[in-house]
């Protein structure tokens, strides 16, 4: 496909139907047994394999870029002074205990209007943003971090359809999730375990964090026909001084950068000048990566099977090629891997 015909994909171009039945409503028991796609961009070939085989296929000196977000419990249950049931869900915070969140029943929760988590546990409507989001401010008796580790609930993607469960709290985090501040997971680093990252440390693989907060826009499809009119939400970013020389020393070696999903793609192609140099450096993207779209930072990709028509599976296209990447999710759907959060895995060499 050349880059006239890249300029003229629309949003339908990225869809496909997916049978229900592999929309993955658990984890595997054990997290690094999931299957893995391996996309070979210059042969234009897939190989089926599984996660545990990254450690033959990642040499030594190459660098794996990690997310070391961590998922808040940011779905709070609660009753307003009626009675009757409300949610409020935990975007961002802000500082003093105040958060931005979306909240439901949005025309009940206006500004003044408190409810009640638990006991000794409160949320207090504060105002209303341009988007219909809610500044909210948590009121408790003890540390609002505790309460909320006590009283949350997992926020489990819309299509995982059951309640959180109580081993959601692990699996629905990676096993380095360090910072909290994601209401998603970065879910292609949930394959790996700790005997796998000290496989790879043991092969000579550097191991390098970066931070990005996921924010609830990530399950955001993309709603107009032309993927360049839509907006992109904000999530916030750090890349650390170590993360960058580790970098540095990686490309300065010859060596290669993985990144462990689309988060970690989005970071640091939002931070890598035009010859690929990542400078230590933090603050908010926007970044919206789609076919067409010139990488700069990073070589090869770890990601999950990503929702039709998300600017996921478009950055997906736009590191793999959009037909290889149609193919290979045609492929997937017909070899019955499990899709998305608690799905199979996608390695693009």
């Amino acid at each position: 496909m050349d880059f006239g015909q890249i300029a003229t994909l629309k949003t339908s171009d990225f869809d496909f139907d997916l049978p229900a039945g592999l929309i993955a409503q658990r984890p595997l028991e054990r997290r690094d047994e999931s299957r893995l796609m391996v996309l070979d961009r210059k042969r234009g070939t897939i190989e089926h394999r599984q996660f545990h085989d990254l450690v033959d296929l990642i040499p030594g000196g190459d660098a794996l870029v990690l997310n070391r977000t961590r998922v808040l419990r940011a779905r709070l249950l609660g009753k307003r002074d009626s009675g009757a049931p409300a949610e409020i869900l935990l975007l961002k915070p802000l500082g003093a205990n105040r958060y931005e969140a979306m909240v439901s029943p949005g025309g009940k929760l206006k500004p003044g209007r408190r409810v009640t988590i638990a006991p000794g546990f409160s949320a207090e409507i504060l105002e209303v943003t341009d988007r219909r989001t809610r500044i909210v401010r948590l009121i408790g008796d003890e540390a609002i971090d505790a309460l909320i580790e006590r009283h949350g609930h997992v926020p489990l993607p819309p299509y995982i359809d059951r309640p959180d469960a109580t081993d959601d709290a692990e699996r629905y985090q990676t096993v380095y999730a360090r910072e909290a501040g994601s209401v998603a997971a970065p879910t292609a680093g949930l394959h790996f375990t700790p005997e796998l990252l000290e496989a790879l440390r043991q092969r000579g693989v550097r191991q390098v964090e970066i931070l990005l907060h996921v924010g609830a826009g990530t399950f955001k499809p993309v709603e107009v026909a032309d993927p360049a009119a839509h907006v992109m939400h904000e999530e916030s970013f750090e890349v650390g001084e170590d993360a960058a020389a580790a970098i540095a020393t990686t490309r300065r070696d010859g060596a290669s950068v993985w990144a462990v999903g689309t988060t970690s793609v989005r970071t640091l192609e939002s931070v890598a000048d035009e010859t690929g140099h990542i400078a230590a450096t933090s603050g908010d993207t926007a970044i919206f990566i789609r076919p067409g779209y010139r990488f700069r930072a990073v070589d090869h990709l770890i990601t999950n099977f990503h929702l039709p028509r998300s600017t996921l599976i478009m950055l997906v296209a736009a590191f793999a090629g959009y037909e290889l990447t149609m193919a290979a999710y045609r492929e997937a759907i017909a070899e019955r891997y499990r899709f998305y959060s608690y799905g199979d895995a996608m390695a693009i060499i």
